[in-house]
């Protein structure tokens, strides 16, 4: 399977797994000569390889179609963020309904040290900006510093970043289940107990060993 394979393939297993209502969320990876996007409008069950835009980081148009209205977000990431190499934003309930309340997902859980900085900033909210716009790529970026993978934006929806796009799916992934989580816990009206620095430390360092022998 080619890297654009595997681009068409996970847009099709997000959109199936509903975090892609109405066409909308996006994919990209990076290339040498900028990255390649979904494309703009195009319901994800029908795109195939040949539908996929190729563009410059200043968002030129090398080759395909029209690419998805959020080519701004893909790039301003790109620029940003050189270890990054897959772009994932979706639309995913839980997260987007989090999203809404302009509410990240604080550290409740170990699993949030997936989205870097140790884990101590969870997953936040970026500032809201209109879709598509370069105000909106740049909010993401900011709330995207100190090294984190993973926000979530404002009345809208979710991105994460990785250095492949399988990291950057199972990102995404995770932080949809984080942000259910999280919300069934306000739902229950439970306070959820944060985890201090060190226990996130700790948590981060039996990630990177889990499932290496020895």
């Amino acid at each position: 399977m080619t890297d654009r394979d595997g681009l068409v393939s996970a847009a099709r297993a997000l959109d199936a797994a509903g975090f892609m209502p109405q066409k909308s969320g996006n994919l990209s990876l990076r290339t040498p000569q900028g990255f390649v996007i979904t494309p703009s409008g195009l319901p994800y069950a029908a795109m195939t390889e040949a539908d996929l835009v190729a563009c410059a980081l200043d968002g030129t148009t090398l080759s395909g179609g029209r690419p998805s209205s959020e080519w701004r977000l893909h790039a301003a990431i790109y620029r940003a963020r050189p270890e990054a190499m897959a772009v994932v934003h979706t639309h995913a309930p839980r997260a987007t309904a989090l999203a809404c309340a302009r509410r990240g997902i604080p550290p409740f859980h170990y699993m949030v040290t997936l989205a870097g900085a140790g884990g101590r900033l969870g997953i936040p909210c970026a500032a809201h900006a209109t879709f598509g716009t370069e105000a909106l790529a740049e909010a993401a970026v900011e709330a995207l510093g100190d090294g984190l993978r993973a926000c979530l934006l404002a009345n809208h929806g979710v991105v994460a970043l990785g250095a492949t796009l399988g990291a950057a799916v199972a990102l995404a992934r995770e932080a949809e289940n984080l942000a259910g989580q999280y919300l069934d816990l306000l739902a229950a009206r439970l306070d959820p107990v944060l985890l201090t620095a060190p226990e996130l430390e700790e948590a981060a360092a039996q990630l990177r060993a889990y499932g290496r022998p020895g």
